[in-house]
């Protein structure tokens, strides 16, 4: 997941991303979580099985054929969103077949980070999640006990007494499914994957506002509301003082910009007079 991908590969996570984005937008928790449990089951059945990754990943393929396998495949495991998901995740185009797995992972956690952030705990859960990894570091035995082979059920259990009852179930959850998932990483990789999906979806819910002026209490918190209306998430805001764009407001999601400045609309109404003159 922190792997470089290749150009395809790369273009693709970004296509899948805003499947993802639509699957919970508005959702609740339990609907986001159950989202999160079948991508990583997906992820689980196309990581034991090449042949499989190599049929929705050959670009000679077409679209239909390997929609019909998902479907053949997944139809009655899978509920409709995780379903639309990887069906539209197969028609991508991937530098490898193992980046299939990978990248359904990456969305599977998540999935499970919308549904913290539904209940406003995705920075509890990325604060929770540091201290296990540090926890699992600085004990020999722990780490020995949770690398080992095998033993799911045991493993669970001792994810669940190591958190204890105070951790959230979005902690829980992914940590359990960490230990008895490594993929051949080591444990340390596999939380450093997990540490980077976890920021990857508190990006998509992060508004870095741009103002000439500091926004007033019930500006931010109309702001806040119109975002969060428009995301079908909670949504924070990151608020940065710019006099030199003069007035309106500047939004960015992750990668996503809104430009409704003043300065923003004098430039392109600049750029259209030099266009006329030419």
């Amino acid at each position: 997941m922190r792997a470089h991908f290749g150009g395809s590969s790369r273009q693709s996570l970004q296509t899948a991303r805003t499947a993802l984005d639509t699957a919970v937008k508005g959702a609740t928790f339990d609907a986001a979580s159950a989202l999160c449990s079948e991508l990583f089951f997906a992820s689980d059945v196309l990581a034991g099985n090449i042949s499989l990754r190599r049929a929705l990943t050959d670009p000679s393929r077409d679209a239909s054929a390997k929609a019909t396998l998902v479907k053949d495949l997944f139809g009655s495991t899978l509920g409709s969103s995780a379903l639309a998901i990887v069906t539209s995740i197969s028609s991508l185009r991937w530098s490898s077949s193992g980046d299939l797995v990978q990248v359904i992972d990456q969305l599977a956690i998540e999935a499970q980070a919308s549904a913290a952030n539904i209940n406003n705990e995705l920075d509890r859960v990325e604060d929770e999640f540091f201290a296990t990894s540090r926890a699992i570091a600085n004990s020999f035995d722990l780490r020995k006990a949770l690398i080992t082979a095998g033993a799911a059920d045991a493993k669970s259990k001792l994810v669940a007494d190591l958190l204890g009852k105070t951790s959230t179930q979005s902690t829980t959850k992914l940590v359990s499914y960490l230990v008895n998932n490594l993929r051949g990483r080591s444990i340390e990789a596999a939380f450093a994957d997990y540490f980077y999906a976890l920021a990857a979806r508190r990006d998509r819910v992060i508004a870095h506002v741009r103002v000439a002026v500091a926004l007033s209490p019930a500006q931010s918190e109309r702001l806040i509301k119109e975002l969060t209306k428009q995301v079908g998430q909670p949504v924070r805001i990151n608020v940065e003082i710019d006099p030199s764009i003069i007035g309106g407001v500047s939004v960015k999601f992750a990668d996503e910009l809104v430009d409704g400045t003043v300065s923003h609309r004098l430039a392109g109404a600049g750029r259209a007079l030099v266009g006329q003159k030419n």
